[in-house]
């Protein structure tokens, strides 16, 4: 059931989910934990479809759970949804499901991702030791898109902004880094072309295990999710060549 909603920027909206069905959720200890969230498609096909979508919090205290969502006008179907959720609405929650959580034995981190990765980067930033290294790179449109995150001293978080939406934005950005000593644990998430030109940077050029490297497309650009979710079983959807 629909709590409350907040708008954390224009492009983004916080739902928080509560009520009696959250007796059922049992929490993961990954910082990108998913839910499949099930919606209705408008009339008159009106057929139920589920979309993915990062648990940005969880409170076991006040027993509610926060869902992050990108918003671009009147795109898509979960999105326009959460613009205008009300208090008391309900929507069927299926999972947590899971796959990363910050390594404690990196010597330093690296978290890069587009805005439909902020929840989750935002949560494993937050889940890093106080005494934690690293460097966060973050595309987004535009300026107003930009927000606070909460992280250690030694994190550096950093903004870019990408109006021209290039495949190898954020790739060229980590080629820019100081590369620093020791293991580097690394959570990179978006939209799947970049991700691939990312593959490329860690595995190709810095050599990187895929122990270190959490890589996933949350997106892809042109596409429909259900396009894009179907492509998922083909070779352009693969990030990984052996996925």
């Amino acid at each position: 059931m629909v709590i409350s909603t907040e708008w954390l920027s224009p492009q983004l909206v916080r739902v928080r989910f509560g009520g009696p069905g959250f007796s059922s959720f049992e929490d993961r200890p990954e910082t990108d934990k998913y839910v499949k969230l099930k919606f209705t498609t408008p009339p008159p096909e009106s057929h139920p479809v589920t979309r993915t979508y990062t648990v940005r919090r969880v409170d076991a205290e006040s027993r509610t759970l926060d869902i992050d969502f990108v918003v671009h006008g009147d795109e898509g179907l979960a999105a326009p949804w959460a613009a205008t959720a009300a208090p008391g609405e309900t929507l069927s929650l299926m999972g947590p499901g899971g796959g990363y959580r910050p390594d404690p034995e990196a010597d330093w981190y690296l978290f890069t991702g587009d805005l439909s990765a902020v929840p989750a980067i935002a949560a494993g930033v937050e889940a890093l030791p106080t005494d934690a290294v690293g460097v966060v790179l973050i595309e987004v449109d535009t300026e107003d898109a930009i927000l606070e995150l909460t992280a250690p001293a030694g994190i550096e978080v950093r903004w870019l902004v990408d109006d021209a939406h290039g495949t190898d934005f954020l790739a060229e950005a980590v080629r820019a880094l100081s590369w620093r000593d020791g293991r580097v644990d690394v959570f990179a998430h978006g939209e799947r072309e970049s991700m691939k030109a990312l593959r490329r940077v860690f595995f190709d050029e810095r050599g990187l295990e895929r122990s270190q490297v959490s890589l996933s497309g949350y997106w892809a650009r042109g596409r429909t999710e259900d396009r894009f979710q179907a492509e998922k079983r083909e070779p352009i959807g693969k990030i990984m060549p052996a996925d």
